[in-house]
């Protein structure tokens, strides 16, 4: 199958349907060894210094890796993507458009995959029968999740990493999904995480520095337990047809929408606190004054921007939120045995 790069999660089951192999573009430049590189590649091009990490990561990769093909989504992912695309249109490449809805409505969702099928020289009933087979490994992922919040024996990185691998299959739908089972199959042997470790969810776009910050969090005593954008790849409300389950994934529209999903899954995961992780510039970060709003919890926002590790700022900053939680914990457990004594 011929490889199709994608910008963020889109329906890939319409790309399989026309014969390409969707690769995420985000997945191959952060777990490239050479990420300074590719960015290096993109500045020396000419984008601009203070321009998102992301956009930059993902141009090197289609430069470096003879990825000719790209599908760039143009509406419900970032503001940036549009002058990409341009851009990768100059140097040759064959760029196709995607424009989520503006609202999840199912009937204007319906038109947009029906004209992407086209452009692509499928049909949207044949996209119905790869969704159908991309079922079980959906299943799977979302299995590793509940593993997670509910059983206590799949780490937050194993995590993010089983869900953030949902956008394109890892490039090879077999080989992940052989890894997934393994997975689920070794964390059901394990024993849980301590019950007194903080539950945190981790909200906003995947992190650029995720091997550093999920164990740093753990050995400081809390543990993620919910990874939004990430568990949405996966799509966990998947409807009753194609179009409703691209109106189910919620980071594409309104940020209220998202907040919806946050408040269910921080009251059935028994959240602690949140950490909102940012991208220097990017314009999703303002969304954090509706998060600071509408969540009634301890937040701590970390942006990130091309250190790709968790310098010792962002570890200091880590570690006094454990702390003050543990203090909170601390507190209202005092509260509670003295109203007990009383």
């Amino acid at each position: 199958m011929k490889k199709i790069g994608i910008t963020t999660t889109v329906p890939v089951e319409i790309l399989i349907a026309a014969g390409y192999s969707p690769v995420d573009l985000n997945n191959i430049f952060i777990g490239s060894s050479d990420r300074e590189r590719l960015v290096d590649t993109a500045e020396k091009a000419g984008f601009p210094q203070n321009c998102c990490t992301w956009i930059k990561g993902i141009y090197g990769v289609c430069l470096e890796n003879s990825i000719d093909t790209v599908l760039c989504v143009t509406s419900g992912d970032c503001s940036n993507t549009v002058m990409l695309m341009e851009v990768l249109k100059l140097k040759g490449l064959n760029v196709i458009s995607f424009a989520y809805p503006e609202e999840p409505d199912i009937g204007l969702m319906q038109k947009a995959l029906k004209k992407l099928a086209g452009r692509l020289g499928t049909t949207l009933e044949r996209a119905t029968e790869i969704r159908g087979e991309l079922e079980r490994v959906r299943h799977l992922a979302l299995e590793v999740d509940d593993l997670t919040w509910r059983d206590g024996v799949v780490s937050g990185l194993e995590n993010h990493l089983s869900l953030v691998s949902t956008s394109d299959f890892g490039g090879d739908q077999s080989e992940y999904e052989r890894r997934l089972q393994e997975l689920v199959t070794q964390a059901k042997k394990r024993e849980p995480y301590a019950d007194n470790l903080l539950r945190l969810a981790y909200i906003g776009v995947p992190p650029v520095f995720p091997g550093d910050l999920y164990p740093f969090i753990e050995r400081n005593g809390a543990r993620v337990v919910f990874n939004e954008v990430q568990r949405q790849f996966a799509m966990p409300n998947p409807g009753r047809s194609l179009a409703e389950q691209y109106c189910n994934y919620t980071y594409p529209y309104s940020v209220f929408h998202r907040v919806d999903d946050i408040l269910q899954q921080i009251r059935q995961r028994r959240i602690d606190g949140v950490i909102h992780y940012v991208q220097a510039f990017c314009h999703r970060g303002i969304g954090d004054i509706i998060f600071r709003n509408s969540i009634d919890l301890p937040i701590l926002t970390l942006e990130g921007n091309n250190d790709f590790v968790l310098n010792q700022h962002l570890r200091t900053r880590v570690e006094a939120f454990i702390d003050m939680m543990k203090r909170r914990a601390s507190s209202r457990s005092n509260v509670s045995e003295a109203g007990t004594r009383a």
